[in-house]
């Protein structure tokens, strides 16, 4: 299975892009799709689950172009928007059965596939409660549940894990890992740790366009040597971020210890071993 995007622009006004000339290709497995708010990554993904249309280029699934066809692509989506919403009184059970056939998905095995989402979304002891008692995680996790309700191929998370505890982010991340062996699933988030822990590929957006795209190795090549640590003292900070990317500062006694990007490190500093949030720092301040 095979997604391209080739050359998609959102065009908004005559200055204004929301995505503009986008192009990626896309197998199975797990992708991170990370950029700072505003950087179109909404507007790329609701292109691509067929929501919006875009104003130039094509969008392929398996050779069928999905703009033209839109159909293809919905059979086989699963998909969480950021803006996902919810009927407060219905159960999560009523609610999934209601989206279950809103998707013309049934047969004798659709309320064992629902408890065994609800299971695996640790669900099931609230199950009958009204979702409108649910915390926000709560709510989030049935998102998470109706987007995986078909079996879909493709499934497109925008910042899923938005409300979630430490405990359920690990679970979530479990979940989508044991999906991505047999489906596409593309994962949106500004969080660095949502990503680098699953992701098999990661492309860094910015201003709606592509900076980088590749394994997490590849990312890792624009900060190789360029990443460093130091002590300074607390009133030296503005002037040392001048010329250079702070990635943390943290108290230490009576000074900063700082991990910073640059390709011209200050005396005493300790070259570090880079990561994935010092690669997309160092591309969204840069590029």
């Amino acid at each position: 299975m095979t997604l391209e995007i080739q050359n998609v622009s959102k065009k908004y006004n005559k200055n204004q892009y929301g995505v503009k000339d986008f192009s990626i290709s896309i197998e199975k497995g797990i992708l991170g799709l990370l950029g700072p708010n505003g950087a179109g990554k909404s507007t790329l993904l609701k292109m691509i689950a067929t929501v919006n249309k875009p104003t130039k280029g094509c969008i392929i699934l398996n050779k069928n172009n999905i703009i033209k066809d839109a159909n293809y692509m919905r059979k086989q989506l699963g998909f969480l928007p950021q803006d996902f919403g919810v009927y407060p009184n219905l159960n999560a059970y009523e609610f999934l059965e209601y989206i279950a056939a809103m998707k013309g998905v049934g047969g004798n095995n659709l309320k064992s596939r629902i408890s065994k989402l609800l299971e695996g979304l640790n669900l099931i002891d609230a199950a009958k409660k009204p979702i409108g008692s649910y915390s926000g995680g709560m709510k989030q996790r049935v998102g998470i549940a109706q987007a995986l309700l078909n079996n879909p191929k493709i499934v497109i998370f925008d910042e899923p894990t938005v409300g979630l505890d430490p405990e359920e982010r690990v679970r979530f991340r479990n979940l989508i890992s044991d999906l991505a062996n047999d489906c596409i699933v593309i994962l949106s988030s500004h969080i660095v740790s949502d990503i680098d822990t699953i992701a098999d590929k990661v492309a860094i957006m910015k201003k709606g366009t592509l900076l980088s795209y590749g394994t997490q190795e590849n990312i890792l090549q624009h900060v190789t040597n360029k990443v460093f640590e130091t002590t300074i003292d607390k009133e030296n900070l503005t002037a040392f971020k001048a010329d250079k990317i702070i990635v943390s500062a943290s108290r230490k006694n009576n000074q900063l210890l700082v991990r910073y990007i640059t390709n011209t490190p200050i005396e005493n500093s300790i070259k570090k071993t880079a990561n994935l949030e010092d690669a997309y720092l160092y591309l969204t301040k840069t590029k």
